[in-house]
């Protein structure tokens, strides 16, 4: 990784100059050439390593790719701003047509033939741009011989064109680019065209309650004050991904819909770790939709004639050859650099006292590093386990707010279910393991909790528990029977009811979720809750997806359900059975919605209006599921709280970007 180059700024008189701006460039390319250049021989001659699986081979090593954004692209590939940096599409019509890739040697062909006035208006090329060195090879001003001709500083190392190495950017072409400074602010900019700033802002303020509404979901992002927050960064732009389009939907045109609908579907395609043949047809397909339905902000007048010749959204359209080039995105993205900036300099500088703070940033990346390299030697030691602070909280009533009896202090004896009620209050993340995916209860149970049936049938207001636990037993013991015809069996002919019930505040998904934020082979635990009360509030009850018909692809093969109990019994000769009270939910039509792409379902009800209840397996069970409901053009009530969001509409999109294995299953 190459550090930055410090280059002194000018005063204000000379900060616009064109000659010190040309200066500044050279140097920039100049200063790159001469860090690079004692690598320059391992470039051509081969050198014996040792590689990873103990063989030794002759290896010859080659600049890779370059990440930058894109200011920094044009820069590096001496392009004008406002024109690609990788292919020779005109400015004003960068996505019309299949055009040739820029290369060194078509550039240096152009300038041999024209005047650099024709290559800056022409073709975006920047014919005067760097540096030759003298024979001493040292970057000093006195050796310094500016020329005018074209020469990035990658000319001269082999197999090395600027053009090909520069890799894609999701974070500044994708997720800060197309969608937060263009799809978000365009879409704002329609509603003021349309219905004039009062309207608009009454508009606005709705989207926003519909964000803010939005249910909890492990590793979801909740937006209580919506999407009106004074600085954007790159995870807030992803966190508003996961649920702005169904926020939208009904105060914009179908049209438009579809094309923030295609654009995030090209999205979530090019941001997975695994990208396949298919996926890359796939991810050709939704950019195909999105140029067709962007043409929408023109026709309303959102955006001029020729105003989507943008270089941020031209750059989709490399994305394809760039993933067969480089592989998938994500292993190149600027937020791995920004994030390491943040580690390295935003936060130590917070540290500092603001003075002269240089020196104090470098002394706290020193000890932090010695801190880190002493934590590493006392575990390998078995010296250290867990943190001070998970030591510190054992002294700490960890039943506060959990929605459990029996608060307070506690005797010695209690200190092991302490420790399993911290490592269980998280929702998930990172887990290694083999396992494809499981579900399986909480290692505690709940205190406090009835231990009858009856009991807890009343505690959980549905009185008919033991007559779904017996259709539930039915089914398990005649394995040819679905699960979802249990409730059609007669009762007399269902095994008898258990007398004693062990109740858990939720259960454990694993499964693997190799683009999401996973274990090393790939793993992703995520929590499903279930309880009367979650942390001193109102009751919380997840949805998740349960596996209907294995043989059919995505979500036709799947279902959702909504989990009011989790609990276990022993029956027979001791087999354990672990399961789940649940309400089901059926789908509105057979076909995803047309503007949104996304599952649109709806609280299956009996006759009398009530929820559809049953006991399922979880084996069942396949993981957490994220409902957000449908507004259409009706406005969200004030007073409406996230928490009464699945309580309240009548029929919810089935989020599938909620996150990345969301996205692969619920299609």
């Amino acid at each position: 990784m190459l550090t930055r180059c410090h280059i002194q700024l000018a005063d204000r008189e000379f900060a616009s100059n064109p000659h010190f701006r040309k200066f500044r460039r050279q140097l920039f390319h100049a200063s790159l050439r001469t860090i690079l250049e004692p690598l320059r021989a391992g470039m051509t001659v081969a050198e014996i390593v040792r590689c990873a699986d103990g063989h030794f081979r002759r290896l010859i090593y080659g600049l890779g790719p370059y990440i930058a954004d894109y200011p920094e692209q044009v820069l590096l590939a001496c392009v004008v701003q406002g024109w690609c940096a990788k292919c020779t599409s005109h400015r004003t019509a960068l996505d019309q047509g299949d055009l040739p890739w820029r290369c060194h040697a078509h550039t240096q062909a152009l300038l041999q033939a024209l005047d650099l006035k024709v290559l800056w208006d022409e073709y975006g090329i920047v014919g005067d741009l760097v540096v030759s060195l003298c024979s001493s090879q040292r970057l000093l001003p006195s050796v310094l011989i500016l020329t005018s001709m074209y020469k990035p500083f990658t000319t001269g190392f082999p197999r090395a064109d600027i053009h090909n190495m520069l890799s894609p950017d999701l974070l500044h072409q994708i997720i800060k680019g197309t969608f937060k400074d263009h799809l978000v602010t365009w879409i704002g900019q329609y509603l003021e065209l349309k219905h004039g700033e009062v309207r608009a802002a009454a508009i606005l303020a709705d989207i926003d309650r519909r964000i803010a509404v939005v249910p909890s979901f492990p590793g979801l992002r909740r937006f209580p004050e919506g999407r009106g927050f004074k600085q954007w960064t790159g995870d807030d732009s992803k966190a508003l991904m996961k649920v702005y389009l169904p926020a939208i939907a009904g105060h914009v045109p179908p049209k438009m819909v579809r094309a923030l609908s295609a654009f995030l579907e090209f999205c979530y395609l090019v941001r997975r770790d695994v990208i396949t043949t298919s996926t890359l047809a796939q991810i050709e397909d939704a950019l195909a939709r999105f140029h067709e339905h962007r043409v929408v902000f023109e026709e309303l007048g959102v955006r001029p004639p020729d105003g989507l010749s943008l270089p941020r959204q031209h750059s989709m359209m490399h994305y394809p050859y760039l993933i067969q080039l480089f592989g998938a995105p994500n292993g190149l993205c600027s937020s791995i650099t920004e994030s390491k900036h943040i580690k390295a300099v935003k936060e130590p500088y917070r540290r500092s006292n603001r003075y002269e703070a240089l020196g104090q940033m470098l002394l706290t990346n020193q000890r932090l590093d010695k801190l880190a390299a002493s934590r590493a030697d006392f575990t390998s030691r078995g010296m250290l386990h867990g943190s001070c602070i998970r030591a510190a909280e054992d002294d700490v009533d960890i039943w506060a707010g959990l929605g459990l009896e029996d608060e307070g202090v506690h005797d010695p004896a209690d200190l092991i279910e302490i420790h399993a009620a911290v490592r269980e209050d998280d929702d998930g993340g990172p887990v290694d393991g083999d396992v494809l995916g499981e579900v399986t209860l909480a290692k505690r149970q709940v205190r406090g909790f009835p231990k009858t049936t009856e009991g807890v049938a009343d505690i959980v207001n549905t009185p008919n528990l033991p007559e779904l636990i017996r259709r539930f037993l039915y089914v398990q013991v005649n394995n040819d029977i679905d699960f979802q015809a249990g409730g059609e069996v007669d009762l007399n002919l269902c095994p008898p009811a258990p007398t004693r019930l062990a109740v858990y505040p939720s259960a454990l998904a694993v499964f693997y979720a190799p683009s999401d934020n996973s274990g090393v082979r790939g793993m992703k635990k995520e929590r499903i809750r279930s309880c009367l009360s979650w942390r001193g509030g109102p009751p919380r009850h997840d949805c998740a997806f349960v596996v209907d018909d294995d043989t059919l692809p995505g979500f036709r093969g799947l279902a959702v359900v909504r989990v009011f109990l989790f609990f276990s019994f022993k029956h027979g000769n001791g087999t354990v059975y672990p399961c789940a009270l649940v309400s089901w939910f059926v789908l509105s039509k057979n076909t995803p919605c047309e503007d949104t792409g996304m599952w649109i379902v709806e609280p299956h009800l009996d006759p009398h209006g009530l929820p559809v209840m049953s006991v399922i397996h979880l084996d069942c069970m396949l993981r957490a599921a994220h409902l957000i409901g449908v507004s259409g053009t009706s406005h969200i009530p004030r007073t409406l709280s996230y928490t009464d969001s699945l309580d309240a509409f009548s029929a919810f999109y089935v989020n599938k970007y909620a996150d990345h294995h969301a996205h692969e299953i619920a299609f």
